[in-house]
């Protein structure tokens, strides 16, 4: 990973920089760049039950929102059931395709290629290309090969160019092995839930950077917001003081001073801002890095894919 590309570097001026000059870039081992900071569409504007065949104006407003906030890179995905509506943001934003790093992902359902899925997506976001397409867990597969099978077809699409990137999500190690052994286009990014109650123990995020894959952090904030009480509280306020910030931005420091692209989701126009505002005008110490990371390995928590894992599971 490029140390230099994952720092945020305030303006000459000492304040808070013009939309998006100031907002890293991380080099993927591929040669493409992808922002460091990105707008999720998940959790909060995941459509459910009924309400996945109707078109939600609240989750265009929310995503148009965070666009003319200045986040460019936006993450999607098939499941999450909103990718017309993110396709009605971005081309109501008003700001140029180019300029915006647009993910999603396909679940990989029974009897469906990766070709139909991409294509679906594409037709719903409106758009010729995706700067990165993701297979959105491993879960699906029941064995090693045919992992690697739909992998050569993602490997067709970064062929074709209508994808410019592409990685895994939610990939742990022997899943991760079984794709690089037969890979043309290793992965260049795997997105997983990363926060300090869940740093993968196991040995997955080293692994990761040993092989050249950028890791990406989703529910980023979930020691604030989800986890809370625990033993990182205190740490958090303590930083948050000594920076004039707030948790959540301390939560989301965490994970981008250790290098980490990082997602996170609000339809608050005015914390949205902040973050913008704020998250370049501070850095943690490797010490204070250290100290959360040592104090989240005293809890436990995993967000999503429980049905997964053992209780105490810490992969």
């Amino acid at each position: 990973m490029n140390s230099e590309a994952a720092e945020y570097k305030p303006n000459a001026s000492g304040t808070a920089p013009k939309q998006l000059e100031y907002i890293p870039h991380l080099k993927l081992s591929d040669g493409n760049e992808i922002p460091m900071l990105g707008y999720g569409l998940g959790t909060a504007n995941y459509k459910r039950g009924a309400n996945r065949d109707k078109f939600d104006e609240k989750i265009v407003n929310n995503a148009v929102t965070a666009i003319k906030s200045g986040y460019y890179h936006l993450d999607g995905a098939e499941v999450y059931g909103n990718e017309p509506e993110l396709g009605a943001a971005i081309s109501r934003s008003g700001v140029p395709r180019s300029k915006l790093f647009i993910t999603t992902k396909t679940s990989c359902r029974p009897g469906d290629s990766i070709e139909a899925a991409f294509s679906r997506s594409l037709a719903k976001l409106r758009v010729d290309y995706v700067d990165l397409y993701l297979i959105h867990s491993p879960f699906w597969a029941g064995s090693p090969a045919e992992l690697q099978q739909k992998w050569a077809e993602m490997e067709a699409l970064k062929d074709s160019g209508r994808a410019r990137s592409i990685g895994v999500s939610n990939y742990l190690r022997e899943h991760l092995e079984a794709v690089l052994a037969t890979a043309k286009h290793p992965p260049v990014v795997n997105q997983i839930e990363y926060h300090p109650y869940l740093q993968h123990e196991g040995g997955l995020v080293d692994f990761c950077r040993e092989k050249g894959i950028a890791v990406e952090a989703y529910a980023p904030l979930s020691a604030v917001t989800r986890a809370a009480p625990g033993p990182v509280d205190a740490v958090y306020e303590r930083v948050a003081k000594k920076y004039g910030v707030t948790t959540g931005e301390v939560a989301l420091r965490w994970c981008l001073d250790q290098g980490i692209v990082t997602l996170t989701t609000s339809s608050n126009e005015e914390r949205l801002k902040e973050w913008m505002q704020r998250l370049p005008l501070f850095k943690l110490t490797p010490t204070e890095v250290e100290e959360i990371a040592t104090k989240g390995r005293e809890k436990h928590y995993r967000a999503f894919w429980m049905e997964k894992f053992a209780q105490g599971d810490r992969r």
